[in-house]
């Protein structure tokens, strides 16, 4: 390869913009795409180059053109090739340190990909800067593929840059990397950089770095190239060694060739069949050579630039050698080479792919089924069930099938069909296991992947059969603990408890761990439902006394206990709980899986609701505003809850990026319902009031209905009309008296507050501020919510006001605004101002001079020179509450100018 880099700035510019926001805490993904030969690689290294210059670790892997035989490819040719530090790094996460040499697979104990991505993102964060290069992404596996979408929407906030390399003249049609290409580009994170044709002067430059050339020479390399700098390379040298120039690439590869002796083609044809690169002892045996012979014939090959020395072993100088090497081998070498190559070899993946194009069907079932255990054990469930279909397709022509897999077919195809499920394709799943014989574990497993789906009848059925059809004590536990989810929320609901009952007696009977914990867990959501909170603990604190064996089970164990305790208002034992399954989640790599994320989620809301509001603002930062999927726009939404409250200047930019995602209830119900608080706050109570009304369609009968026609009702308040007001108050009535299932559920002391602030907000709306109604409010949030008792508090000083009570208004008031202080709810903390300058009080609950700690702190930055922009970059509010404070503050100290105000506030001794 040419050591400079032509024609080639502007691409380059935008990689390195990449690079250079990842250096500053903006995480980024830049996908390169090109024919082959454009430069790709060349680009990269320069990326490299510049990454390392700048104090960047840089990891590189390749993917082979074995393709999903062999998962994780390049990660661990990244891992393997990476700084000791960065070694031992990744051998602190089991997950990544197995893909290390020398290191076994550990067995799996559930979520093994989820933990390894975990791992991954893990590893990144410990040593950023970090710069990792995945090249020839056409060639990729699924399970890297995944792990690529995983990093490019997991790395927000992160100093990681990813980059990726692959051919567009590969991509074709049902290629599987099209799709996720055309899903990447669409993500705020991923920059795509189209690699086209040199320009004529520019491919003349390029050239010229190569050697001398005549002005005729290089005019033919130019011509002939295309705009191709490997095409114009191969060109010079086949000028250089006074070669003809035949048409096309593969000839002039091929003329390069011919010119070795007859050993060192032979090596490289060997070479060809093992791949983009192989190991000099495997090459040697396999070229039948004796070992002078083959060294010698090694160096011709290496010095005319065919192979190049790459660790212990050698790499062909560009895919393009290989693959012409490969196509123009006769039939019956290449299935010999391929044979040879598999005698030798001892990964499971490689003796499949060489005992398949050797034509050993056996070989290759065999070989298929041990890849496929592998995989499992690696955690690359997609790879898992890819060896699975093949040694499944290969069954009929192999006799003996059964014993060299080690199993039966239908033991295999149950196992593919869950390992399709692993991977994400439950309809893959669905379809393989209604092709089995009905069995109970095929009925179970077929019934749990339906529910997960959605489809609650057929689960129900499925469900049914499984449990009919239990051959022994252990399947009968899981069929039933199973049939008891799917009744959980139908209208057979009431059959849960005795499911459940004799689920626990027989997994219990049989030592079935999983069927115990999961039939534990399911009824204690059951009688949570029905109010009885203490019986939910006694079986969430069963389910959790001992790890299941399953990490799944384990950390839903462990949201479920959590959000139980927040639920009934105990915020500490919430928080302590929280914690723990949190520290199971990171410890295992398990911190972005589906109850990693939920378990921290809840851990916000519990900060959030006790007015810790620092540490709910620093778990929010890592709720991602750039989103691309509806799992990460929940997360996201979440975010809202302190943004809104303390009015950041984030909240308009994710609420804009979170309305693709507003066709779903749950996404909606999140983030159109604080919408709808960010508009009242800003004066658009008619905003406001058609999020609401746009949510609470689809929210008959749930609690969440209680909240949203709270604030509705604020908006029909601020708005002074009463249409529409029943109908709120009616909906909310419903979730108390009905529930999802139509019949009574327990609320908590949060949905039993904000019951009462319906009725309370209702008759605000008719125009009567009902004291002891409002009193009743504040208490029903006073289990902790700190925020929601001092919004209470604001419409308490209302009404003991409009009832004459002065007094006791003032001082609800004086409390609400020491609160809001504290909290820094700037938009509360304005409200509670206007209505204190309204209502005349005077400095109670206020500052020195009548300011406000607020005030007083933004007083003492407007006495130093600053400006609004710059005040709300140092306190991290909105510019435009700034301006409302400033304001406020000239208003106080009866001044018209900053100037004038900094100078009262010195003779007041305020800026001390």
């Amino acid at each position: 390869m040419n050591g400079l880099l032509v024609g080639r700035s502007v691409e380059l510019a935008r990689l390195v913009r990449v690079l250079q926001s990842a250096a500053e805490g903006m995480a980024g993904v830049a996908l390169v795409g090109g024919d082959a030969g454009i430069g790709k690689t060349r680009l990269v290294a320069e990326l490299v180059s510049e990454a390392r210059e700048r104090g960047f670790h840089v990891l590189v892997g390749q993917c082979a053109e074995l393709g999903d035989s062999l998962p994780y490819l390049p990660l661990a040719d990244a891992l393997r090739g990476a700084e000791p530090a960065v070694r031992a790094a990744a051998a602190a996460h089991p997950m990544l340190g197995q893909l290390l040499p020398g290191m076994e697979s550990a067995p799996s104990t559930g979520l093994t990909q989820q933990r390894l991505f975990g791992s991954l993102l893990g590893l990144l964060a410990d040593v950023q800067p970090v710069l990792f290069v995945i090249e020839d992404l056409h060639w990729a596996d699924r399970s890297t593929r995944d792990l690529l979408v995983f990093l490019s929407r997991m790395v927000q906030s992160e100093r990681v840059c990813v980059a990726g390399t692959y051919r567009t003249d590969d991509l074709h049609r049902r290629h599987p990397l099209r799709s996720v290409l055309a899903e990447l580009k669409r993500l705020p994170t991923v920059t795509g950089v189209e690699l086209g044709p040199l320009a004529s002067g520019d491919m003349s430059d390029y050239v010229a770095t190569l050697g001398e050339v005549g002005a005729q020479e290089l005019g033919l390399i130019v011509s002939r190239a295309d705009g191709n700098p490997f095409y114009a390379e191969e060109l010079f040298a086949a000028m250089a060694e006074g070669d003809s120039l035949p048409d096309g690439l593969a000839s002039l590869l091929m003329t390069r060739v011919e010119v070795l002796s007859e050993a060192g083609q032979g090596v490289l044809r060997a070479a060809a069949v093992a791949g983009r690169r192989v190991e000099d002892e495997l090459l040697r045996e396999v070229s039948g050579l004796p070992l002078a012979e083959f060294e010698e014939a090694v160096r011709e090959i290496v010095s005319r630039g065919l192979l190049r020395v790459d660790g212990y072993g050698y790499a062909f100088r560009h895919a393009l050698l290989q693959e012409a090497v490969y196509t123009d081998l006769l039939p019956g070498e290449r299935t010999r080479l391929h044979v040879a190559f598999a005698r030798l070899l001892t990964s499971p993946a490689e003796l499949a792919y060489h005992h398949l194009a050797g034509h050993d069907l056996a070989g290759a079932l065999s070989a298929s089924v041990e890849a496929g255990r592998l995989a499992e054990r690696l955690g690359a469930p997609a790879e898992a069930h890819s060896h699975y279909d093949r040694a499944l397709g290969l069954w009929e022509r192999v006799e003996g099938a059964a014993a060299l897999a080690g199993e039966s077919r239908e033991r295999l195809a149950f196992r593919s069909a869950v390992m399709a499920a692993d991977s994400g394709d439950n309809h893959r799943a669905i379809i393989q296991l209604r092709a089995l014989q009905p069995t109970s574990e095929v009925n179970e497993r077929l019934a749990y992947y339906l529910y997960e789906a959605d489809d609650q009848p057929g689960a129900i059925a499925a469900a049914e059969r499984a449990v009919e059809s239990a051959e022994d004590q252990p399947a009968l536990a899981r069929a039933l603990a199973t049939h008891a989810r799917t009744l959980l929320w139908s209208t057979r609901h009431r059959d849960v408890e005795a499911l459940t009952a004799r689920a626990l007696e027989i997994a219990r009977a049989a030592g079935v761990r999983d069927a115990e914990v999961g039939a534990l867990l399911t009824l204690a959501t059951y009688v949570e439902h029905r109010g009885d909170l203490a019986r939910a603990h006694e079986l969430i604190e069963t389910a959790s006394a001992e790890g299941s064996g399953d990490l799944a089970m384990d950390l839903r164990a462990r949201f479920h206990h959590a959000r139980i305790h927040y639920e009934q208002g105990l915020l500490a034992q919430a928080a302590e709980v929280a914690d723990d399954g949190i520290r199971v989640a990171f410890e295992t790599g398990l911190k972005w899986s589906t109850y990693g994320t939920d378990l921290r989620f809840l851990r916000f809301l519990i900060h959030y609701v006790a007015g810790e509001w620092d540490q709910a603002e620093a778990v929010a930062s890592s709720f991602g505003t750039r989103v691309g999927t509806l799992p990460e726009a929940i997360l996201s939404s979440f975010a809202l809850f302190i943004e809104v409250a303390r009015d950041l200047p984030a909240v308009g930019a994710r609420l804009s990026r979170l309305r693709p995602f507003w066709h779903d209830e749950l996404a909606a119900y999140m983030s159109r319902g604080l919408a709808a608080e960010h508009a009242l706050w800003h004066g658009d109570p008619a905003a406001a009031l058609g999020h609401v009304r746009a949510v609470m369609a689809t929210m008959d009968g749930y609690p969440g209905a209680l909240r949203l026609a709270a604030i509705g009702l604020w908006a029909l308040a601020e708005l002074g009309t009463t249409e529409g007001a029943d109908e709120l108050r009616a909906r909310a009535r419903l979730s108390v008296d009905s529930g999802p299932t139509g019949e009574p559920g327990h609320l908590g002391p949060e949905g039993l507050a904000w019951a009462l602030r319906v009725e309370a907000e209702w008759h605000r709306v008719h125009g009567r501020l009902d004291v002891e109604l409002w009193r009743r409010v504040v208490e029903a949030f006073d289990f902790g919510f700190v925020y929601e008792v001092a919004r209470a508090r604001w419409r308490l000083a209302e009404a003991l006001l409009a009832a004459g009570d002065r007094e006791g208004a003032q001082a609800e008031w004086a409390l609400a605004q020491e609160t809001a202080a504290k909290l820094r709810a700037a938009p509360l903390e304005n409200a509670l101002l206007e209505f204190g300058r309204r209502a005349r009080f005077g400095g109670g609950g206020q500052g020195d001079g009548g300011l406000t700690a607020r005030e007083v702190e933004v007083l003492r930055l407007v006495a130093e020179g600053l400006t609004n922009r710059e005040i709300a970059e140092r306190l991290f509010i909105a510019h435009k509450t700034v301006s409302v404070h400033v304001s406020n503050i000239l208003g106080k100290l009866e001044v018209s100018t900053r100037t004038q105000a900094a100078a009262a506030a010195r003779q007041r001794g305020l800026l001390a």
